[in-house]
C-alpha cells in the first residue's frame, strides 16, 4: 500500500462504488462464557488472501471468578493470529510457551505440522472481577511449502509493531506493509494486516497492491463512495480498484488481504491443509493422543464426532 492522497477517488466515483464484491455479516457463535462473530469462512467466501478464519471475540465482561477457558486443542497447516482491543488472554502451547497477550500486542503461532495450545483468563483477573475480552483472532493458511514445517510461536509487544498517525488516523501495521511502513512479522505468503482508527471525517486510501483485500468494521460508521456501513461487517473488495474509506463517526476497522493462495485449502475443525488426506491424518493423530501436550494443562477438547 502507498499513501497518495492526491490520487484518491472522490466519494461518488463510479469505480469506487463498484469496488465492493461481497458484504459478509458474521455468524454469531456462543462459546459458553462468551460469544464470537465468525466472518470467515462463510458461504459467500472461504478466504481473503491467506486469511481462512476470522473471529471477533467479545466485547465481553466476565463475572467475578469467571473467564475465558479454551481447553487445549490442536492445529495444523496455519498460523493463529491473536490481537486484542481490550482485556487479556493467557496463552500456553506445546512448545512450552506461557504468557499473557494484552491490547496492541500480537501472538503469531505457526502450527506447521502440528501444535497444541490453550487460551484462558488468568486466575488473578478472575479473582479481581476485572476479566474482559475484546479482540480478533484470525487464521492464516500456510503456503504448501511451509505446511509441514516445525511449529513456532512469536510474541510481539505493542512497541514492535509500526504505528502511523496524523490527519485523524492511527494505523498499527500488524503484518506486511501499509502506507510505507512494514511490520517485523514473518509471513508465509504476501499479505497485509492492520488496525485502523479514524476520527470522524478522516479517510484512508486502500490501493490495489494485492488481488484480495477486505476490511472488517469493528466500531463506528464508515462511508465508501456514499454507502455507509456500521460495525460487524466484512467488506470484500474487487481486485484492481483503489478505494477511499471515510469515517462518518469515529471508527475502527481491520484492513486485511494478500495474494491468492497457491491452490485450494481444506478446513475441518482446527485443521487446514492443501491435502484432504493430511486432515484425515491429523484427526487420527489427535484421537490417538499423538499430538504434543501443553505443559501444566490436564484437559483437552475431544475430536468432534
Amino acid at each position: 500500500m502507498s499513501w497518495q492522497p492526491h490520487d484518491d477517488p472522490t466519494p461518488g466515483d463510479k469505480r469506487s462504488c463498484e469496488a465492493i464484491e461481497t458484504v459478509i455479516v458474521p455468524r454469531a457463535r456462543d462459546l459458553g462464557s462468551f460469544s464470537v462473530r465468525r466472518a470467515l469462512p462463510s458461504p459467500q467466501r472461504q478466504m481473503v488472501g491467506p486469511f481462512i478464519f476470522f473471529d471477533q471475540a467479545g466485547p465481553a465482561e466476565f463475572l467475578l471468578g469467571q473467564g475465558m477457558d479454551v481447553r487445549p486443542h490442536p492445529h495444523i497447516g496455519l498460523s493463529t493470529v491473536t490481537y486484542l482491543f481490550d482485556g487479556e488472554i493467557y496463552h500456553r502451547d506445546s512448545l512450552g510457551t506461557a504468557l499473557p497477550i494484552r491490547p496492541g500486542e500480537l501472538n503469531w503461532m505457526t502450527a506447521g505440522r502440528g501444535i497444541t495450545h490453550s487460551e484462558r483468563t488468568a486466575p488473578e483477573l478472575r479473582a479481581s472481577g476485572e476479566a474482559k475480552l475484546f479482540g480478533i483472532q484470525s487464521w492464516v493458511a500456510l503456503s504448501a511449502k511451509d505446511e509441514e514445517n516445525m511449529s513456532t510461536f512469536e510474541h510481539y509487544d505493542a512497541a514492535q509493531l509500526p504505528i502511523l498517525s496524523g490527519e485523524g488516523k492511527i494505523v498499527r501495521v500488524i503484518a506486511g506493509s501499509m502506507l510505507g511502513a512494514t511490520s517485523p512479522v514473518r509471513t508465509s505468503s504476501p499479505m497485509f494486516y492492520g488496525d485502523v482508527q479514524l476520527e470522524a471525517g478522516a479517510s484512508l486510501p486502500l490501493d490495489p497492491d494485492f488481488e484480495e483485500r477486505a476490511i472488517y468494521t469493528v466500531s463506528g460508521d464508515i462511508d465508501i463512495a456514499g454507502d455507509v456501513f456500521g460495525p460487524g461487517k466484512l467488506l470484500v473488495f474487487k481486485p484492481g480498484d483503489r478505494i477511499t474509506i471515510r469515517a462518518v463517526t469515529p471508527a475502527r476497522f481491520m484492513a486485511l488481504g494478500g495474494e491468492p493462495m497457491d491452490g485450494p485449502r481444506y478446513i475441518w475443525w482446527n485443521f487446514v491443509s492443501s491435502r484432504p488426506e493430511r486432515i484425515e491424518q491429523a484427526k487420527a493423530d489427535w484421537k490417538a493422543a499423538r499430538f504434543d501436550t501443553v505443559p501444566g494443562e490436564h484437559e483437552f477438547i475431544p475430536l468432534p464426532e
